[in-house]
């Protein structure tokens, strides 16, 4: 694919005119802004070619833990917009050098929170992927930051700005769905049975593992090579992709589709925080998780129901592993908002629908996302250059990204624990429980400082 083909495919007809706002002309000067990449992966990929489609974005550094994908995202960068960006391994050299003005953060989880932080520090805007981080404490301290340093921070919430979403959240606001009184928001997987634990390998010669660990504990290496599309979600190692299953680095399925639907909840009811969270789940069909020297299986659940009592509804999660059908309209994910009027279904890629409780004809409209993997990360990156450029909240602010994540976090807790939890959302703590209330922060490794 040339430059101009991509670019074009970038920047398909009327995407910018769905926006729910003005989007400015380019500088006509040509100016761009210098923009870097921490986290070369499969996502960080699809950011950063949003990023060069706008006309707006110079690629200045990329930055990986693991040549094996650095190298080969660098080249593409290269070739489809003749930039020529320099590599660095370690995101405080690249920030420090490069002095970037917009940082891409598409890592894993667990170190979402710490080059955010330190590229605001920096003067840099940032577009970090969701959910905001690995704990509650991690959150809390990134939106200070953007505050503190007056930088505009967007999270890759990116439902938030697709169109059909959109006037789906329109309808819901105007009542013709009748008041929302439960709203159930599902994940369905397949799945294969009992997780069979991987071998413990070497590291690979381009891979920094003790950097890609980081702050968090230092597991044995299993995993993968990021160039191999076909990585096989079912039992995947901790790297690449597969780190959401291992609770040191994320935090399962609630932690990562969770918190997309959860911001779709928020977004829509307006609704900041819940009252009280209780959630159960295991690993009945996977089996008790395994870590030896030798070998190891991921430890996150691989089902998991979680209750969210918010002021005037209540929200449900439920996710499995196995057990995958059609039986949610053929959707892998979703929500359904249940009203006095009717039921609103949100769909992962199928758009949404309404369907009236007294009968009569449903409404109907298709999703409009953009590929690769169905998404708007486009308009939300025309979103950020506008945000910048005027000085106002970007639509999916970090804050708004913290409210969503702490949902998800919050239900880890209470899953860890065993018990419900009562939550004070203006004070952002756990009434009455002070062994829950250690768990919004955890203990770095060695050499890395937790963040306030």
């Amino acid at each position: 694919m040339n430059r101009r083909s991509f670019l074009q495919s970038s920047l398909a007809a009327g995407a910018l005119t769905a926006l729910p706002f003005g989007i400015r002309a380019a500088d006509k000067a040509g100016r761009k802004y210098r923009t870097a990449l921490i986290g070369a992966g499969w996502f960080g990929g699809n950011i950063v070619g949003e990023a060069m489609a706008s006309g707006e974005c110079e690629i200045i550094g990329v930055c990986d833990v693991d040549r094996r994908a650095l190298d080969p995202t660098v080249e593409r960068i290269t070739k489809l917009s003749g930039d020529q960006p320099r590599k660095y391994r370690d995101y405080r050299e690249l920030l420090a050098k490069e002095k970037p003005e917009i940082v891409i953060v598409a890592t894993p989880d667990h170190w979402h929170a710490l080059p955010t932080i330190a590229a605001v520090k920096a003067g840099a805007h940032v577009y970090v992927e969701k959910p905001t981080a690995h704990t509650i404490g991690e959150s809390q301290a990134m939106v200070k930051a953007a505050r503190t340093h007056n930088r505009v921070v967007q999270v890759g919430t990116h439902r938030r700005l697709a169109p059909h979403l959109i006037r789906a959240r329109d309808f819901i606001r105007s009542g013709q769905a009748g008041q929302v009184g439960m709203i159930r928001c599902h994940l369905n997987l397949t799945g294969t049975g009992p997780e069979q634990p991987l071998p413990t390998q070497p590291v690979p010669p381009e891979l920094d593992w003790d950097l890609w660990c980081g702050p968090a504990p230092l597991r044995p290496f299993n995993g993968g090579d990021p160039r191999n599309p076909d990585l096989g979600a079912g039992n995947r190692g901790i790297h690449p992709r597969g780190h959401r299953m291992y609770l040191d680095y994320a935090n399962g399925h609630l932690g990562d589709i969770g918190v997309h639907w959860f911001d779709q909840v928020l977004w829509i009811t307006g609704e900041k925080a819940p009252r009280r969270v209780f959630s159960t789940g295991g690993r009945p069909v996977k089996g008790p998780p395994v870590l030896t020297p030798q070998e190891q299986t991921g430890d996150a659940p691989d089902h998991q129901v979680a209750h969210f009592v918010f002021e005037q509804f209540t929200m449900t999660w439920e996710s499995r592993q196995f057990g995958g059908n059609n039986s949610e309209k053929g959707e892998v994910a979703g929500a359904y908002f249940y009203g006095t009027k009717g039921t609103v279904h949100l769909g992962h890629k199928g758009g949404w629908t309404f369907y009236p409780s007294e009968g009569g004809d449903a409404i109907h409209e298709d999703a409009k996302l953009n590929q690769p993997d169905g998404q708007n990360i486009r308009e939300l990156w025309a979103d950020l250059l506008d945000a910048i450029k005027t000085g106002r909240r970007p639509i999916c602010d970090i804050e708004e990204g913290h409210r969503s994540t702490e949902c998800s976090l919050l239900g880890m807790i209470s899953y860890k624990l065993g018990r419900s939890l009562e939550w004070d959302g203006a004070k952002e703590r756990i009434v009455g429980d002070d062994a829950a209330n250690k768990l919004l922060r955890r203990d770095y490794r060695k050499g890395w400082e937790y963040p306030t």
